[in-house]
């Protein structure tokens, strides 16, 4: 009777271990290619958060639909939020501006596969403005030493790194050559505060400031520019890992994008290819100016 016991308890424990192993087995490697049940996809809030999830609830519906498969689109109220989400394994495709994608791929193993083909330059390419009020004393961005200067969120592209690109350029420091630095949070934030004379002057993206006298929602009377600068557009970013046959129906969906109306939502005249080549500049110019840590 004994010898039975000792038998069965071996029998016992050579299950239990073989049901550990097989749970072992089963769990996917961190760096398998992931095919999600539901797409996960974080936008950056250039604008206010409710009026960008509004924004692309119908690319949502039309990826959702184009894919075959759910998709759940996040905003985060800040830049940050949304490189947080990725960096976290939140989201499988983003659509970051420039500094956000650097700022990202620090943390996170991501890489760019389309970006929107600009509706005014006709290219890949936008600009980021350096705007005053009309009647404002200053006539070139080298004037703006001594003054209020509003930037948009801190991680923006065309409301951050290239205001200060062109800042710096005309030989002002900041924050030390300014009298004082606004963060906005957003463009249409920093339209209205260049509009209403709260700022001196501040960074913004010219498509947005289109947009936003377009609406009537800033009056192009009151605003002009001091200097542009053209920048690489915003990359769509996927993980590395996301399965390859998964992220090709991704990028067949934004260049086969061809309704009119979608395409002014999304504010494109069509959608390109593009490679971590293309963010090069934003990438120096993002270390250069102390928008990213240092590269180790």
């Amino acid at each position: 009777m004994r010898k039975l016991v000792i038998l069965m308890l071996c029998m016992f424990l050579m299950v239990v271990a073989a049901g550990c192993g097989k749970s072992e087995v089963a769990k996917p490697a961190a760096n398998e290619n992931s095919k999600p049940a539901t797409l996960r996809v974080g936008v950056i809030p250039n604008q206010a958060p409710d009026k960008i999830k509004a924004q692309y609830e119908p690319f949502r519906k039309y990826l959702q639909e184009t894919l075959n498969m759910p998709v759940e689109l996040f905003v985060a109220t800040d830049y940050a939020g949304v490189v947080e989400a990725m960096a976290n394994d939140k989201l499988d495709l983003a659509y970051f501006g420039g500094l956000t994608y650097v700022q990202a791929k620090q943390k996170a193993k991501i890489h760019p596969i389309v970006t929107e083909v600009d509706q005014e330059t006709g290219t890949t390419e936008y600009y980021s403005l350096i705007i005053a009020p009309s009647d404002s004393e200053l006539k070139e961005v080298k004037d703006i030493k001594g003054k209020v200067f509003a930037f948009g969120d801190i991680s923006s592209t065309s409301g951050s790194l290239y205001p200060r690109f062109m800042l710096d350029k005309a030989g002002i420091k900041v924050p030390d050559d300014l009298k004082n630095v606004v963060y906005s949070g957003g463009h249409d934030a920093t339209a209205q505060a260049v509009q209403n004379g709260t700022v001196d002057a501040g960074g913004i993206e010219g498509r947005i400031l289109a947009k936003l006298i377009a609406k009537g929602t800033v009056d192009g009377s009151k605003i002009k520019v001091l200097e542009k600068h053209l920048v690489e557009g915003y990359p769509w970013v996927v993980r590395d890992a996301l399965d390859k046959d998964l992220e090709g129906k991704i990028v067949q969906a934004f260049l086969g994008m061809k309704d009119p109306v979608l395409l002014d939502l999304m504010r494109a005249k069509a959608f390109a290819k593009v490679s971590a080549e293309n963010y090069v500049e934003a990438d120096r110019e993002a270390h250069r100016l102390g928008l990213v840590n240092p590269k180790k």
